[in-house]
């Protein structure tokens, strides 16, 4: 049959005629709705409660059931892949110049988190391949940073002290991907407790990256592996590990996710965050993030032949090495760290300005 399309026409104007689609203004939907077959599918968590409303004023049989776009959608095929694969070199050498940036300004006197957020936003849309930023960009200075979902007012903003960690969480917008990084960095040297904590979060993100598991697990059966360091200090955070991420769309895109709730199983093609974090209330916040592709799992020597998974981190950006505590490392994480940065430096070395670039060798230096 044909499918029916309800939106303004004139978004279409430019697009030419396709005898399969009819496209029907925002006024006609209501009444088309009464006139369906029943049973029709009504997805509860995204059809606003007005759909279900006019079915059964008009007697129709609802099947509540999930949205069956969902899921394909959120299986990226290999052209959105190789997209957001680029968007996020792009965006990774926008960081780096970013980084670079607050490197030298951050101990200059009266600069705050308004101008740090100015900054990185100024700095995407200079690359002229920014449609929007992909969310408020979020910047939390030394308490504030202790406040995940931060958003920075003229009333909030502070400007920064020596001691400080900031939080910076941000993303684009690109019309091959979307992108959502979060690093931690410190003004002046670190305390102790910030470097150990710190330390237990970069734990927790690098089991999440290096994690094989078998098909058909969920986000809930990886959340544990981002907070075993944590737990074991007595310590935790109270979000996600992770979430979907669409391909120039949402930047929060159901249904996968990694954390206690998710039940979706994992699928090759789906984009998620892994963004372990720790906050201490009136103190400071930590957050470090990546994104990362699931992917069938290479092949192991001596390993079972088994049907594994595993991701594959698409987001490349320095990591605070002053913020490490490299005694607590194992060596399989000193290596992760180490490749990680190898791998940073071969991708965007070549993208960033000579000063930036002279500065991203001395922020990758193997640890």
């Amino acid at each position: 049959g044909k499918a029916q399309l309800f939106t303004d026409p004139a978004k279409l104007a430019d697009m030419p005629p396709n005898p399969d689609i009819e496209v029907l203004g925002w006024g006609a939907f209501e009444g088309a709705l009464a006139t369906l077959n029943a049973p029709v599918r009504v997805d509860k968590t995204t059809a606003p409660l007005r759909i279900s409303d006019v079915l059964i004023s008009a007697g129709t049989e609802i099947a509540y059931a999930q949205d069956p776009c969902i899921l394909p959608k959120a299986r990226k095929n290999p052209t959105e892949i190789a997209g957001t694969i680029a968007a996020h070199l792009r965006d990774g050498a926008v960081m780096v110049e970013f980084l670079c940036w607050l490197d030298g300004a951050m101990e200059k006197p009266g600069l705050n988190e308004i101008d740090i957020v100015k900054k990185l936003e100024n700095l995407r849309h200079a690359t002229n391949a920014l449609l929007d930023i992909s969310f408020e960009t979020i910047c939390g200075s030394g308490p504030n940073g202790a406040l995940p979902h931060y958003r920075v007012s003229e009333t909030s903003n502070r400007a920064l002290q020596t001691g400080d960690l900031i939080v910076i969480d941000s993303g684009g917008q690109y019309i091959d991907g979307t992108t959502d990084i979060t690093r931690t960095v410190c003004v002046g040297d670190p305390g102790v407790d910030e470097r150990a904590a710190f330390t237990r979060v970069l734990q927790g993100m690098i089991a999440v990256s290096r994690a094989r598991w078998p098909r058909g697990l969920t986000g809930r059966d990886l959340d544990p592996l981002a907070r075993f360091h944590l737990w074991a200090a007595g310590q935790d955070y109270d979000h996600g590990t992770g979430h979907g991420v669409g391909s120039y769309l949402c930047v929060h895109e159901g249904p996968q996710a990694i954390s206690r709730r998710s039940e979706i199983p994992l699928n090759p093609g789906m984009i998620l965050s892994n963004e372990p974090g720790y906050y201490r209330e009136g103190a400071f916040g930590i957050r470090t993030e990546n994104l990362c592709v699931v992917q069938d799992a290479p092949e192991l020597a001596g390993a079972d032949a088994r049907d594994m998974l595993s991701f594959m981190t698409i987001t490349f950006a320095p990591i605070e090495r002053r913020l490490i505590n490299t005694d607590m490392l194992a060596p399989a994480e000193r290596d992760w760290i180490n490749s990680y940065h190898a791998e940073v430096r071969e991708k965007l070395s070549s993208r960033v300005s000579d000063k930036a670039q002279v500065w991203l060798m001395q922020a990758t230096v193997p640890i």
